[in-house]
C-alpha cells in the first residue's frame, strides 16, 4: 500500500513508529505536513498540492492532526475522502470527538456514562449552574483545551465561582462537571482499534494533582480492565465514528464514566506501558479495510 501519514513533525514517537511499522510491513510511507498542503477544490477532478506539487495518489491516509489545526487537517482529510483514499479515522468523526459538548451530548444519548456536566458561556446564575451539576467540588474546562490545558478543580464555591468570572471575561465557552473523587486522581486509558480494545493503562496523577495526563507529570502502568470498562470503550469509539481511539475512563462509585475519546491518541505511553506493538496493529487494520473508495462519507460530512 501506499500510506500517508498527515503529521506536522516526523519526528514525533507516534509518527516515527507508524513509518516503522509500514515500512516492515513492506508498504511505501510518507509523512506530510498538512499545513503545507493546498488543494483544487473541484468536483470532476479534486486535487491536493504538497510543496509546489501534486501529490501523488495514494492508497491510504492516517491523520495525526493535533487540536491547533483541526480546521485546516480535517479540511486537507476530507479532500482525500473525495478522491476516494481511505482514511483511519475520518474528518467527520475527527470533528465530532474535538467538540467537547457534542461529544458528551452524543455519548449522553446513547446512554454511556458520564459525569454529571453543565455547560455555560455567561451564566446568569452561577450558583444555579453549580447545583446543576450537583456542588463543589468541582472541575471547570475549556472546551478548547487539550492535555489538561485549561482545565480547573474548583474544590470550593468561591474558588469555582472564580474561575467561572475569570472564563466569562475570556469570552470562553467551558464545561462545568462532578469532580469524582473516588477515581483518586487516576483515570484508564482504553486504546481501541475497530471493535476491540488492544491495550488499556492506567494513568496516575503525580502527587498534589488531579489532571492524570502524562505531559503534566502522571505516570503509567499495564491494568486489568473489566468486561463493563471494556464495552463502554468500544461502544464511545463507536458512537464517535473513531476505528481508531483513545477512550479515557474513570472508575465511579456508579460504575466506569468516560471523560473523553481521543482521535488522534498517542503510542509512546501505551506502547511503553503494556509492552505492545500498538503501531504495527493500526497497520494491520488499514491492510484489512483500506481499500479505496471505502470512505462512508465521502467527505460529504
Amino acid at each position: 500500500m501506499k500510506i500517508a501519514v498527515l503529521s506536522r513533525n516526523p519526528r514525533l514517537y507516534s509518527t516515527r513508529r507508524l513509518v516503522e511499522s509500514a515500512r516492515e510491513r513492506g508498504h511505501e510511507i510518507r509523512v506530510i505536513d498538512p499545513l503545507r498542503c493546498y488543494m483544487s477544490i473541484a468536483g470532476h477532478n479534486p486535487e491536493i498540492h504538497y510543496k509546489g506539487a501534486q501529490l501523488d495518489a495514494v492508497d491510504a491516509v492516517i491523520p495525526r492532526i493535533g487540536a491547533s489545526i483541526t480546521f485546516y487537517g480535517t479540511a486537507v482529510l476530507r479532500q482525500f475522502e473525495m478522491m476516494g483514499v481511505f482514511p483511519l479515522n475520518e474528518s467527520v468523526a475527527i470533528s465530532r470527538s474535538r467538540d467537547k459538548l457534542r461529544s458528551l451530548q452524543l455519548l449522553s444519548r446513547r446512554g454511556i456514562g458520564m459525569p454529571v456536566t453543565g455547560f455555560a458561556h455567561s451564566p446568569d446564575d452561577t450558583q444555579d449552574l453549580l447545583r446543576l451539576v450537583g456542588g463543589h467540588p468541582v472541575v471547570i474546562k475549556l472546551t478548547e483545551g487539550t492535555q489538561g490545558v485549561g482545565v480547573v478543580l474548583a474544590e470550593t464555591r468561591k474558588a469555582a465561582e472564580s474561575v467561572i468570572d475569570a472564563f466569562r471575561g475570556l469570552n470562553a465557552h467551558f464545561l462545568v462537571q462532578e469532580f469524582i473523587k473516588e477515581a483518586g486522581g487516576a483515570d484508564i486509558r482504553c486504546f481501541v482499534i475497530g471493535n476491540k480494545v488492544v491495550a488499556s493503562m492506567k494513568r496516575q496523577a503525580k502527587e498534589g494533582e488531579f489532571r492524570s495526563n502524562l505531559h503534566r507529570g502522571g505516570h503509567a502502568e499495564l491494568i486489568k480492565i473489566t468486561p463493563e470498562e471494556r464495552s463502554t470503550a468500544v461502544r464511545a469509539a463507536r458512537i464517535m465514528g473513531l476505528n481508531v481511539a483513545g477512550v479515557d475512563i474513570l472508575r465511579s462509585n456508579h460504575g466506569p464514566v468516560v471523560m473523553e475519546v481521543n482521535s488522534s491518541p498517542g503510542l509512546e505511553g501505551i506502547e511503553r506501558a503494556t509492552n505492545k506493538d500498538i503501531a504495527a496493529r493500526i497497520i494491520e487494520f488499514m491492510e484489512k479495510n483500506g481499500k479505496a473508495g471505502k470512505t462512508r462519507t465521502r467527505g460529504k460530512g
